[in-house]
């Protein structure tokens, strides 16, 4: 069994054809798919996506590049939302300095406030996290957000900065990345990265693994990350099939 963690299937790419990716996702053995939110407008179409499948969940949260959104009139709108039986976790959230550098300042600010939320429904935080990897670690660690547990979507530091997020508890995603060719920084963290620590996402419908690349992804992919990873490591699919599972499973509670 593999859990796609991080897939935006409530996007209208999928508007028209959803029952059939989710059919294709089962038919590769994906049995359960997290859609993460990125800002409010996407809230009630995740929680209809999550009411109507059985095996799909979902998270509540506002994106760092949508921080702007944030309004403190929404936090009872997102707590309640959070207390959802299927809603497993809060994101995606965290900082983004890749864009737009000048409101960097309300991205923690809002970040901070998102992990009181956690904080509150006692749920996981799924953290973005680009090009700004010090005051993200710096922010997590103050707010002992490890005690919720703590998600790396869509890892992109280094080897040595995954170890420092494992020494702290964090789990480190690993999505299509991984299978390019030229992504030897990702090749190695998927090899460093105690194998209890990692997880699996597609990030759908961006960064389709190989043989995919360049197309629109999907949650029946994962098993393609799955399987470079079980390649890099040198152990069997199973083995990293079971064990990412069994990772997701805690820590997102399900």
């Amino acid at each position: 069994m593999l859990i796609d963690t991080h897939a935006h299937i409530d996007m209208d790419n999928y508007r028209d054809n959803l029952d059939e990716i989710l059919e294709n996702a089962k038919d590769n053995d994906v049995e359960k798919i997290i859609i993460p939110a990125v800002e409010p407008k996407t809230f009630q179409g995740i929680i209809d996506i999550i009411e109507k499948y059985d095996n799909v969940y979902g998270s509540v949260g506002i994106h760092p590049s949508d921080a702007k959104e944030y309004k403190d009139e929404l936090y009872p709108l997102m707590l309640n939302l959070a207390k959802h039986p299927k809603v497993v976790a809060i994101g995606e959230i965290g900082l983004d300095y890749y864009w737009d550098k000048t409101f960097n300042d309300l991205q923690k600010e809002v970040f901070g406030k998102q992990i009181n939320l956690a904080k509150e429904v006692n749920k996981p935080v799924i953290v973005h996290n680009r090009e700004a990897h010090k005051d993200t670690f710096d922010i997590l660690r103050k707010t002992n957000a490890k005690e919720l547990g703590v998600i790396m979507h869509c890892f992109s530091g280094s080897p040595e900065f995954a170890l420092e997020c494992v020494q702290e508890g964090f789990y480190i995603a690993l999505g299509g990345v991984v299978t390019f060719k030229n992504a030897k920084k990702m090749k190695e963290v998927a090899k460093l990265v105690p194998l209890g620590h990692l997880l699996l996402e597609t990030d759908s419908p961006y960064l389709a693994p190989e043989p995919y690349r360049g197309k629109e992804n999907q949650p029946a992919y994962v098993k393609y990350v799955a399987q470079e990873i079980a390649n890099l490591r040198g152990i069997s699919f199973e083995e990293v099939a079971r064990q990412t599972t069994t990772n997701a499973l805690r820590v997102f509670k399900i």
